[in-house]
């Protein structure tokens, strides 16, 4: 069993675990994820690590409350134990060599653009971090962005924090100022990536994705998670989940996560229902 060591709302939709998770700890790189299950019944979720400590032994998880597992898994308090906790799957992503590095992250996926900002800076990177949200309250992560980051741009929808707009608009600006990247890393909504990698491509900037599909058992065996990169199928959970952006059929790929929102919702709907029976 997997103890929770530390638990943390970041704000009203998002929440951080720490999981004591020594093996897995021990092997973690940016980019990699985990699939998890609450209990016996429950099914199995894919997140990316959002941080590691080897020497405490400790995976860091940060998720979003958005179906009935991830309701049932922000119910548990630090002390509970998850059923399964399997990693670190995927492969990490390549940070070697670069020097300088555009990573833009959108909401949640913030916390998976912050260890490879971080990973960067390790290396001696120069970190230029491109962070947006919808409104204030939903900002994360803002403080360890700015440890990590030679240069962070804030951008809100709706302009309640940082500055007002996209994180496309902060990304254009930067290029347009004369800054030079070898490489713009995107993390975040579908929608967000596929913006952020019209506009690398204008450029001529090779542009990375973290695809994060609906997995089921992050081997490659079940074909849940496939995607078209370049005209050919590929398996997130096996073959990324990071991939040539200007390669994605980025429309695909929201055609079929579209697909499963319908049975999240009422899934989600059913979970809430059940926990305030409960209480």
């Amino acid at each position: 069993m997997f103890r929770i060591i530390h638990k943390t709302v970041l704000n009203p939709t998002v929440t951080q675990m720490e999981i004591e998770a020594p093996l897995i700890a021990r092997k973690a790189q940016p980019g990699q994820f985990i699939i998890l299950r609450v209990d016996e019944e429950g099914e199995r979720i894919p997140l990316t690590i959002a941080d590691y400590n080897r020497v405490a032994g400790t995976v860091t998880i940060i998720f979003q409350i958005v179906g009935a597992t991830t309701e049932r898994l922000n119910h548990l308090q630090e002390g509970d134990c998850l059923q399964d906790f399997v990693g670190p799957l995927g492969k990490a992503t390549e940070l070697e060599g670069l020097k300088k590095v555009a990573v833009v992250g959108g909401g949640v996926g913030c916390a998976i653009a912050y260890p490879v900002a971080k990973r960067l800076h390790e290396l001696g990177a120069c970190v230029h971090s491109i962070v947006g949200f919808r409104n204030r309250d939903l900002v994360i992560l803002e403080d360890r962005f700015a440890a990590v980051s030679d240069r962070l741009c804030m951008r809100t929808d709706d302009g309640s924090y940082g500055q007002k707009g996209l994180v496309t608009d902060a990304l254009r600006e930067l290029i347009e100022s004369g800054e030079q990247y070898d490489e713009v890393i995107a993390i975040g909504p579908l929608v967000m990536m596929k913006f952020v990698c019209q506009l690398t491509k204008q450029y001529g900037i090779k542009t990375v994705v973290s695809m994060n599909p609906i997995m089921i058992d992050g081997t490659g065996m079940c074909g849940g998670c496939r995607l078209t990169v370049g005209g050919k199928t590929r398996f997130a959970c096996v073959d990324g989940p990071d991939f040539d952006g200007h390669a994605v059929d980025f429309d695909e790929a929201m055609a079929r996560s579209a697909m499963y929102k319908p049975f999240e919702r009422k899934a989600y709907e059913e979970a809430c229902h059940l926990f305030e029976q409960a209480q």
